[in-house]
């Protein structure tokens, strides 16, 4: 089970962390990516980190505003958000999984219920 948490409302250039939290496995043994579905669009790849935090991915547009890690002694990752944006207002999934590549929707197989962050302008 994945447990996301820590969205809310912001203002635009604000920050915000997300968490997520895991249980019933082996937290370590997964890589952890981060997703986004604005409403009326689908759900795209935020940022990701392989199992061992030696290799992380993000998307272009939250490059160098976002960053990734992971706790594995605390079976937990979290999204550092900076500089956030109108336009990125969205609910927020977390997901783990084993396959490549990280920024691919079918590389994970178990995904939270979502946190939702809004940015207002």
């Amino acid at each position: 089970q994945l447990q996301a948490s820590g969205g809310g409302l912001v203002q635009a250039g604000g920050s915000l962390r997300l968490s997520c939290a895991a249980s019933g496995r082996t937290f370590g043994n997964y890589n952890m990516g981060w997703f986004r579905q604005a409403p009326g669009k689908e759900r795209e790849f935020v940022a990701a980190i392989t199992w061992s935090g030696d290799s992380t991915a993000y998307a272009d547009s939250v490059k160098g505003r976002f960053t990734i890690s992971r706790d594995n002694a605390k079976n937990t990752g979290f999204l550092q958000m900076n500089s956030l944006k109108p336009e990125d207002t969205a609910v927020y999934f977390c997901a783990l999984g084993r396959s490549r590549p990280l920024r691919r929707r079918t590389s994970y197989d178990y995904w939270g219920q979502g946190t939702l962050v809004t940015v207002s302008s």
